[in-house]
Formats: C-alpha cells, structure tokens, sequence
C-alpha cells in the first residue's frame, strides 16, 4: 500500500539535512552553487571542518529523497522512513552544536 505521507516525510528529512548543511557554509562564508547534492555540499564543509566526515553515511542515505518524491511510482517503505529521520536528526543536531545552536 502507497502512502504518500511517507514519500513526503523523506522528502522533509533531507531538505532538513541540506538546510543545515547550507546554514553551515553561508555562516562560515562559503559560497555553493545551487544544487541539491548532500554529499557535494558536504565536501563544502569539510574545506572548514574537517569532522563533517562523521555524518556523511547520514547525509548519503538522504540524497535521494530530494528526487524520490518527484517521480510517479518511487515509493519509500515505512521503515526506511523510520530511517530517514534518525539520519536528519543525527546530521541536525551534528550541525546545530557546530553553529552552537541549542
């Protein structure tokens, strides 16, 4: 059965990764084309921390989900949903301690 929340929930999880990311690189000045690619933007945050390596398995299990949505017939199980926002909210908080957000 296809729920299309789940679709959507994913597609959230990795806007959420990659808004974190991007807030990163604008806050320390480092300009990025305008792509969606995680694991790119990733080697952006690693030219200025090079401890941004510990959430790229997180952010290489989002980077489809920014695609996945946009396609009839892509459809993501409930557990890999379940996975998806463990992956988010590891790379969100990774990136909120290095903005020293609380």
């Amino acid at each position: 059965m296809e729920i299309p929340e789940i679709d959507t929930a994913c597609f959230h999880c990795q806007q959420c990764a990659e808004k974190y990311v991007k807030a990163f690189l604008v806050e320390h000045d480092v300009g990025f084309p305008r792509y969606h690619d995680l694991v790119r933007l990733l080697g952006l945050c690693l030219t200025v921390d090079e401890s941004f390596e510990k959430i790229r398995d997180n952010l290489r299990r989002l980077e489809n989900y920014g695609v996945i949505i946009r396609y009839p017939g892509l459809t993501v199980p409930l557990e890999m949903a379940y996975e998806a926002f463990e992956n988010a909210g590891q790379a969100r908080e990774f990136v909120r301690k290095k903005l020293k957000i609380k």
